[in-house]
Formats: structure tokens, sequence, C-alpha cells
């Protein structure tokens, strides 16, 4: 049985950066992953970077077919970088295969037959996510029906696409293969579209969707999905009336949990929480000595840069610091990629309504913004939410063109506990989607 000082069960994000730097320093590091399709992790394999880019090559009017062949390239060119990033040290190894615990510090580690015992010093958990798969007859069985995951994974452009679900991966998977050419279909058993948004926001979102041509059922109850020959039939219930509808593929996008299948924490002292994630504390230690949670595996907010966070909490602790843990972890911005991109950080208006608490607004029409129609998409809107006893930022929501890049200004400035009037004041390069923050916050 060979031993490690660390071992990363998991080639994600906060796993493979810290894999690097503690090779670096001359640790002994193996890296445990089970397919040689995820080196890099989720965002660059099956996430962030493949969608981004299927997303982008579909604004751009590229057929489905060439966007699927860039994507695959640059995929392919990711996961070899990330592989020989870890492998390629003197002290780093990348072992292929299945892990299981055996103990809180033993693993068998089974790859095309062959099992392999190690032991480390040190464990870090980075398995991820994956899929939820709702319990609607038929639907597991249904060669028709894919996952956020296989959605990635097609070859030809369906021509009906029916998706499951109107949450954040939902609405990227519609706007992207509707731009496409698919006729896409959603169906949502919530009643409200979009209900932790802002009404304004969501409703502008919902108009801007449906002109895609995007159809949308909500208060929907699924009954069956049954394959026939060439297609897939939903039966659904809406408002006490049954409907059938047709459709190439069936997307399930009802979200993800985190991935422990099969990895054997029955056999250690880690403990989990009755959806599957890996209990941690604010140091993202479990209850297991010498063990950590990276990454989705704990639950909780499901982002790339939240896993690279938590690779800088745990890198502290390593290094004696201790400076840095999950209570820092207040302002945290994310970005839903329609067209235009969706882009939040802090209050909605809607939350600082129910909590109650007193804010000066700023809202402002994207087509106000000189960027915006460059790019010939003024669609959208700019809400700002201040303090008005301390000038500072509670919260913002921004639908437009390059919001995932303006909002990570505010997050800066509200990290930084800055008045809103320097973003305000700021003299920006023209023309550009943050220079419209000198007209938003008048």
């Amino acid at each position: 049985m060979k031993q490690y000082k660390n071992i990363i069960v998991g080639f994600g994000k906060g796993g493979k950066t810290l894999a690097k730097t503690l090779a670096n320093r001359g640790e002994t590091v193996l890296v445990i992953e089970k397919s040689t399709q995820m080196y890099g992790g989720t965002c660059i394999n099956i996430g962030c970077i493949p969608s981004k880019s299927m997303i982008l090559n579909g604004e751009k009017g590229t057929s489905f077919t060439e966007g699927v062949t860039k994507k695959d390239a640059l995929t392919a060119k990711l996961r070899n970088k990330n592989y020989h990033m870890i492998a390629d040290e003197a002290t780093g190894t990348v072992m292929d295969g299945t892990a299981r615990f055996i103990s809180n510090h033993v693993l068998e580690v089974e790859n095309e037959g062959q099992t392999t015992r190690v032991e480390g010093e040190r464990i870090f958990i980075n398995t991820g996510a994956t899929p939820i798969i709702l319990p609607i007859t038929g639907l597991r069985e249904s060669k028709y029906s894919i996952d956020s995951t296989e959605a990635m994974d097609l070859e030809n452009l369906p021509e009906t696409l029916v998706i499951i679900g109107a949450g954040y991966i939902g609405l990227e998977f519609a706007s992207m293969f509707a731009k496409y050419g698919s006729k896409v279909i959603v169906l949502d058993a919530k009643e409200k579209f979009l209900a932790r948004e802002d009404d304004d926001i969501a409703e502008l979102i919902y108009n801007d969707l449906s002109a895609q041509g995007i159809v949308f059922h909500f208060g929907v109850s699924i009954d069956e999905v049954r394959d026939q020959a060439e297609y897939v039939e939903i039966s659904y219930t809406q408002e006490g009336q049954s409907f059938v509808i047709k459709a190439d593929k069936l997307l399930a996008a009802t979200g993800r949990k985190p991935n422990i299948e099969g990895l054997g924490l029955e056999n250690t002292d880690v403990k989990v929480t009755d959806r599957d994630a890996i209990i941690v504390d604010d140091w993202l230690q479990t209850d297991a000595p010498n063990v950590w949670a990276i990454g989705d595996v704990k639950g909780g907010l499901q982002f790339t840069y939240v896993s690279l966070d938590d690779y800088r909490i745990i890198l502290d602790q390593l290094d004696g610091k201790d400076t840095r843990s999950l209570k820092d972890r207040t302002i945290v911005p994310y970005s839903v990629f329609i067209t235009p991109p969706l882009s939040n950080v802090g209050l909605t208006e809607k939350a600082a309504k129910v909590g109650g608490i007193n804010y000066k607004l700023f809202k402002f029409m994207t087509a106000g913004v000189p960027k915006a129609n460059v790019l010939e998409d003024p669609k959208g809107m700019f809400k700002v939410l201040i303090d008005p006893k301390t000038d500072q930022i509670l919260g913002a929501s921004i639908y437009a063109e390059e919001s995932h890049e303006v909002i990570n200004l505010i997050t800066l400035a509200m990290k930084g506990h800055l008045p809103y009037t320097l973003l305000r004041d700021q003299i920006y390069t023209p023309p550009t989607m943050s220079e419209a923050l000198n007209d938003v916050l008048k």
C-alpha cells in the first residue's frame, strides 16, 4: 500500500489547485479521478467552459455541429493542460479509477478490474455534484432523456427539446438551444417564474426568452415519460387538465446534488446531511481528523469560484495562519448566462422588503447604455440598492450584456465597504458596460 502526504479524491477546481500548490512545495500528492474525461473538473469539461462556448457560438450564428466541434477542441485542450499540471510535477501523481474509503485515511481505487490501496496523511474529498433525476415514471429509462452533463455531449441539434425545470440551469440551456434553432418547451412545477428574483427583472427575462420562441408552462405535474419509435412523449397535468407533448430530447434540469455515491463514507467518521452533503466546519474540516471536503460535495453554492475559495481556506490552515474561514464568505456574486446574462450580488429589492431593510434604489434601463447599443442588444435593466445611512451598496441585479463583468466591480466595492459614489464618479474607458455606473448611480 503506497502512502502519500496528500490524497485528493476528484479533479475539481479547488482540489487540483491545492494539488498543484502542495506538489510545488515538494509534498507528495495523489489525485484520484474516475473519468479520463474529467481531468480539470466539472467547469472545464461539462460545466461553465463548454456551456459558455456553446452559448457564445450560438449567439454568433454558428451551426450546432460547428459549435460542438469548437467546444470539444477547447475542452480537450484544457483537459490535457490540467492533467499535466499535476502529473508533470515531480511529487504529483494522477491515478485513474473509482475511489472508495476503507477507513478514514485508506482508500481502495478500482480501475479496469484492478484494485489498489492507498493511504494519505491528509485527505481532501473533491468529488463535486451529480444531476438530480426526479422519480418520474419512465424518465430514467427513456433513451431520449438527458441530464445537464449529457446535454453537453449531444452531436445533433434536437428539433424539439423539452426541458424539465425553469431554474438557472434550465434557462441557460433553453436560451442556448433556442439560439441554435431548436423548438424549446420548458415545464416547471412552480407557479411563478424566477421567484427569487425581483418581479420587474423576472418579467423582462420571461418576455425576452419568450420572444426567442421558448414556450413555458408553469404549475406542471409531470405524470409519465414514454418512449416511442423516434420520439418521446411527456404526459403532464396543468390546472387539472392532462396534456401530452412530443420531443426529440427531454432534458432534466432539476438541479444537482453532492456526489458521494459509492464513496464508502460509511466506513469513516465523515458525516453527511439528509441531502448527501458532507458536513464540514467553518474551516472545511469533516468529523474525521485531517479529512476535508472541497467544492460542491459539501453542499451550498455550486460555483467553481467557491471551490477555489475553499482552496484558499484550506491552504491558509495548512500554512498555520487560520485567517480565512466560511464566515468570511458573505458576498458572493453569480451570473446566469442567458442572453443577455443576469448577474446578482447581495440583496435584491424583494429580499430587502421581506427583511424590512431600509434602502435607496437606483434603477436604469439598459437601453440607455451606449455600449449595449453598440453590441446591438439593449435589453435589460440595472438595479442597485444603497444603504441610505452609509452610502454602501447593499446589492445589485443586472440583466444586461456583460453583466457578469460589471457585477465584479460592484462586488469589490461591497467587499471593501466603499461608498457607491466611488463607482458613480469613477472615470471608465468608453464605450464599456461598466461606464453605465456613471448613469445608473446618479
